[in-house]
């Protein structure tokens, strides 16, 4: 295997910064790593650069930055979920006979990381590894509503930043905080046609311990298939439960379907 020093210290720096619970100074670096100062500093130039590390200049010490806690946060929100989703999505699908998506919240889009298509249904777009506008999707819209409006307003900070698909999807901030509030009131959220033309979505979002929004659950059916309201409604309840189990499987306390 080659050889890789400056690879190796970044590394061991990073599982060092993330170790403590406080910011430290390059001298406690160096010493703990038992490198240069020189080799520290040069390394912590690099990190800092590429958002993994930050200087807080009043202290004299450094810490771990954005970049790290996303890359850490990507792995979290992924392969666990990955684990512990897929089993409640399988049998959503089997008792709905519908498509069942998981996705995630990827700044103002969603990235669909499983797909479990129903027998004889149709592919749709929302394929693994997709990536949709997140507030034309019912589980962008799930995951939406999970956040606050601060946060919502960082990643919506204009109309600019709305994209609409055959004139479809809210046109306005305005529309788009009114949407949301009535996601957040009914507990899941739907689209028809936005993403598809003739097909309806619902989702609900699933919650990490702390309550925010770490993924959503949908399932996809034909509109023409699924008139009735009550239908719906069940639908709806269906990705309300999955999601559920899903989100106290993330917390250690899964329990039945």
């Amino acid at each position: 295997m080659a050889n890789a020093p400056a690879a190796r210290h970044a590394l061991r720096l990073l599982r060092l910064l993330a170790a403590h619970a406080a910011p430290m100074p390059a001298s406690a670096i160096a010493r703990e790593l038992e490198l240069p100062r020189s080799t520290v500093y040069h390394v912590l130039s690099v990190l800092r650069e590429e958002g993994f590390v930050v200087h807080l200049p009043a202290e004299r010490r450094y810490g771990l930055g954005v970049a790290a806690f996303e890359l850490g946060s990507a792995y979290a929100r992924q392969e666990p979920l990955r684990r512990v989703a897929a089993p409640a999505l399988a049998r959503m699908v089997t008792a709905t006979g519908h498509n069942g998506h998981f996705a995630v919240l990827h700044g103002t889009d969603v990235l669909y990381v499983i797909e479990e298509r129903a027998p004889g249904r149709p592919s749709l777009v929302t394929d693994v590894g997709v990536r949709l506008p997140a507030q034309l999707t019912a589980s962008g819209l799930a995951m939406l509503a999970g956040l606050s409006p601060a946060q919502v307003g960082a990643l919506y900070p204009s109309r600019a930043a709305l994209v609409l698909r055959e004139g479809r999807g809210p046109r306005s901030l305005t529309e788009l905080r009114r949407e949301l509030v009535r996601v957040r009131q009914d507990g899941f959220a739907t689209e028809q046609g936005s993403v598809t033309e003739g097909f309806a979505s619902v989702a609900a979002a699933v919650l990490d311990h702390r309550g925010h929004p770490v993924a959503a659950v949908a399932l996809t059916y034909r509109e023409r298939e699924v008139r009735s309201p009550e239908t719906r409604a069940a639908l709806a309840a269906s990705t309300i439960r999955a999601a559920g189990h899903i989100s106290r499987g993330l917390i250690g306390r899964a329990d039945g379907p």
